[in-house]
């Protein structure tokens, strides 16, 4: 099992930058494949990057594609999101997730763990 917690969320301008960390326990990080989600007030979760366990492969939604980059370190058991030039649409909760299954994936029901969110506002 494995415990996730977010951080790094915040008020940011629309066109401004935010890097969400997310820290998880445990010693078996790396053999999780680690995504990112969020949730806007009344929508369904959605998908925004997922990356292997090694950190060698990347796999994101073609809404974030080319401004955010997820990465990882297993060294310290976190997993980063680095957004950019961010939207007031992408006002939401941000959630890491982790997997036990291998492949990418963009759907909520493959990952196993959560963690609480984190909240990030953009303002227009």
């Amino acid at each position: 099992q494995v415990q996730l917690v977010e951080s790094g969320g915040g008020l940011v301008q629309a066109g401004g930058s935010l890097r969400l960390s997310c820290a998880a326990s445990g010693r078996t990080f790396s053999t999780y494949r680690m995504g990112w989600f969020r949730q806007a007030p009344g929508k369904e979760r959605e998908f925004a990057a997922a990356i292997n366990r090694g950190g060698g492969s990347t796999y994101y939604a073609d809404s974030v594609k080319g401004r955010f980059t997820i990465s990882r370190d297993n060294a310290k058991n976190t997993v980063y999101l680095q957004m950019n030039s961010l939207t007031p649409e992408e006002t939401a909760v941000y959630y890491c997730a982790a997997s036990r299954k291998t492949g990418p994936s963009s759907q909520v029901y493959d990952y196993d763990y959560w963690g609480q969110g984190t909240q990030v506002t953009v303002s227009s």
